[in-house]
């Protein structure tokens, strides 16, 4: 009852206020409060009329009335009756929301606008996606011309790197290359300059936003920005070797601008280094006498660059061959290599050394990651693909490339029966499934042969 006896007060109350209200307006409705006894609400219509014995509620009746002539907005007598609102089609509320863009759009006075200061169109277009960059180079010739700005590569530097695209050539078409943005999962097929010579070109390294190709026959060097699409054929090595070579490629600071250095290095201990500041290969060095030869470098994975460093995998000892661009010193590590393992390659996250592979056994089959222990020089099992995955594995003869070995990897798995491309986040161990490779106006998916990962740079020069 004590309940019901506030309630009372409180209709007091409002009526109160509704009188004060009515005194100041006019209305075609009325609230008549009859406490104790009855609450009616009247308006014109008979239809509206309500009547509430109080004796017979309970509070949580009365509290609920209340409450619910407060949402609808019974107690604003100014308000006419409406009809329910109707419900809209999505083609409706699309044009709604459409109109609201364009009027927004309209407001922006060019009397403003046109004072805009030009470094700061230059550093938000500087954080823009890629792809959206390349829209609005056709707005003006101006935003057109800013790759070859100084303004506009100095806040491109400023920016944190995107997550790594992939560069890639597929069997079907070793001439051209199709690059996939993981943040839109979305694949671009750019039109890249044609190198100086008619030969096959393919990407064997990476660094600073440009890519490293090598021609099929391990002669010519050139170095390319997928991105601005220009090309560089590098000057003719001094030492002629036409075996396979193992490339690495790494920049002398944090970005490309102040030069990268190339390094191949073959079986026999022949080796150079490309200085992009001098245009010119030299041997800053010799191979240490305790280092065995061959090297037995193997050669389908891709180096892995830390810092200064680049780390290349051997198989004879099994190990670690590493090489200091700044210091020129060779080391080997004596590694042992799981058991069971195919197909395997090096990889890098926040500076530790991991290996990526496909364990065999048996019939069954799944691809591993493994951390390298700094203390005991050992490989430690950290993750492995999800085990629903590795079922569509089982009994068949899976080759597997991986694409990429900085934080973020492509894997491109395939057998006579199965072609699917995945990539693998390290720190998040996150895999993803990633969509197939069709060329324009084709249907038919794209077997990928190698490739590389690179961070886009739209100002890196080759």
């Amino acid at each position: 009852m004590e309940g019901l006896g506030m309630l009372k007060q409180l209709i007091g109350q409002l009526q109160q206020l509704l009188d004060t209200y009515q005194s100041q307006s006019h209305s075609s409705s009325t609230l008549i409060l009859q406490p104790p006894h009855t609450l009616l609400f009247q308006q014109q219509h008979p239809r509206w009329t309500t009547s509430l014995d109080i004796e017979d509620s309970s509070v949580d009746d009365l509290c609920g009335l209340v409450m619910t002539a407060r949402k609808s907005g019974s107690f604003r007598m100014s308000d006419p009756v409406k009809p329910p609102p109707s419900k809209k089609s999505r083609r409706d509320r699309s044009r709604g929301k459409s109109s609201g863009r364009s009027c927004t759009t309209e407001v922006m006075e060019q009397e403003i606008w046109k004072d805009f200061p030009e470094d700061l169109f230059e550093a938000v277009i500087a954080r823009l996606p890629i792809a959206t960059f390349f829209r609005f180079r056709s707005v003006c010739r101006q935003w057109n011309s800013m790759l070859t700005s100084q303004s506009f590569s100095l806040h491109c530097t400023q920016v944190t790197q995107e997550s790594p695209w992939f560069y890639t050539i597929t069997h079907e078409n070793v001439n051209s290359g199709a690059m996939y943005d993981p943040s839109l999962k979305k694949w671009h097929h750019p039109t890249i300059s044609t190198p100086p010579t008619k030969l096959i070109v393919l990407p064997v390294a990476s660094a600073g936003g440009l890519v490293c190709f090598l021609d099929i026959g391990h002669r010519n060097f050139f170095v390319c920005n997928p991105l601005t699409q220009s090309f560089k054929e590098l000057p003719v090595r001094s030492v002629k070797v036409w075996s396979r070579v193992a490339v690495g490629m790494t920049t002398n600071g944090n970005s490309v601008g102040s030069g990268y250095k190339i390094l191949w290095v073959g079986c026999d201990g022949e080796y150079e280094v490309y200085d992009s500041v001098r245009n010119s290969w030299s041997r800053p060095g010799n191979m240490p006498a305790g280092m065995k030869l061959p090297l037995s470098i193997n050669f389908r994975p891709q180096a892995v660059s830390i810092g200064s460093t680049l780390y290349f995998m051997r198989s004879d000892p099994e190990g670690i061959v590493s090489y200091d661009m700044a210091t020129g010193v060779w080391k080997q590590y004596i590694i042992p290599a799981p058991l069971h393992l195919t197909d395997h390659t090096l990889a890098e996250c926040d500076g530790q050394i991991m290996l990526v592979g496909l364990l065999t056994k048996n019939a069954a089959t799944c691809v591993c990651i493994w951390a390298l222990q700094k203390m005991t020089l050992l490989w430690k099992e950290v993750d492995r693909m999800p085990n629903i995955w590795c079922l569509d594995f089982y009994g068949k003869h899976v080759r597997m490339t991986c694409l990429g070995n900085k934080g973020l990897l492509m894997l491109s798995l395939r057998s006579k029966q199965m072609n699917r491309l995945v990539t693998y986040n390290i720190a998040k161990k996150e895999w993803l499934k990633v969509p197939g490779c069709v060329v324009p106006r084709g249907r038919k998916r794209q077997w990928i042969a190698c490739g590389t990962a690179f961070h886009p740079c739209l100002t890196a020069v080759a």
